[in-house]
């Protein structure tokens, strides 16, 4: 099994935490921000059910900018060798 060591960037850490804090989010964001926070400063890696999410919000017109930013970010530390 390929090994994907990237981490959570500072920045999308900030945000994610600010997600998971704010009541107004939606689910899916919630469940991508806890993720990308998850990841951050270890080698955890996205699961395969995160990994569909987040591919899914990054082909769709529906979501948010700051949405689709947090899925890029969680997507990127997928397991590349699925």
């Amino acid at each position: 099994m390929v090994k994907n060591t990237k981490q959570t960037s500072s920045e999308i850490a900030t945000l994610a935490a600010k997600v998971v804090k704010d009541k107004r989010s939606s689910q899916i964001k919630k469940r991508l921000a806890a993720s990308a926070l998850a990841q951050s400063n270890n080698e955890k890696q996205t699961g395969d059910e995160l990994e569909d999410l987040a591919s899914a919000v990054l082909r769709s017109n529906r979501y948010s900018a700051e949405t689709k930013k947090l899925a890029g970010s969680v997507l990127s530390q997928s397991n590349r060798g699925r």
